[in-house]
């Protein structure tokens, strides 16, 4: 019962950021989506991370340089996610009210699939690592 009410809470957590991330772009005061490329990142952020899991033992306590790059890779794209509404505010594409709606929509995301990978990447009888 516990997978069920934490997979309903990151559900609603994803809910929250995406309303955020389409408010920065719909309102009329905005008016531009531009800030729908951050929906890239999104969905490659956690791929580094799945695939190095894959490949790597984690039987093994020492550190790993194919999980280490995954780790690397996955800042790389996160810290993208960051900062590609503040190139577009600082080249005159959208407004300064829409980069404040799209990056908190980016922490809320982002967390979201933090909390994703805490939940359920444990080894336990509720894992999806089989997909």
């Amino acid at each position: 019962m516990a997978g069920i009410k934490a997979l309903i809470s990151l559900s609603f957590g994803g809910a929250i950021g995406l309303m955020f991330l389409m408010l920065g772009c719909a309102l009329p005061d905005f008016n531009q989506y531009w800030p729908l490329f951050v929906l890239v990142f999104y969905i490659l952020s956690p791929i580094p991370y799945c695939i190095a899991r894959r490949l790597v033992d984690d039987t093994d306590t020492a550190s790993n340089a194919c999980k280490e790059l995954a780790i690397f890779l996955t800042t790389g794209i996160v810290v993208s996610a960051f900062g590609l509404p503040i190139v577009f505010v600082r080249a005159g594409l959208i407004a300064v009210g829409a980069c404040a709606l799209v990056l908190t929509g980016n922490v809320v995301i982002f967390a979201t699939i933090l909390g994703f990978f805490l939940v359920f990447g444990n080894n336990d009888e509720f894992s999806w690592q089989q997909w």
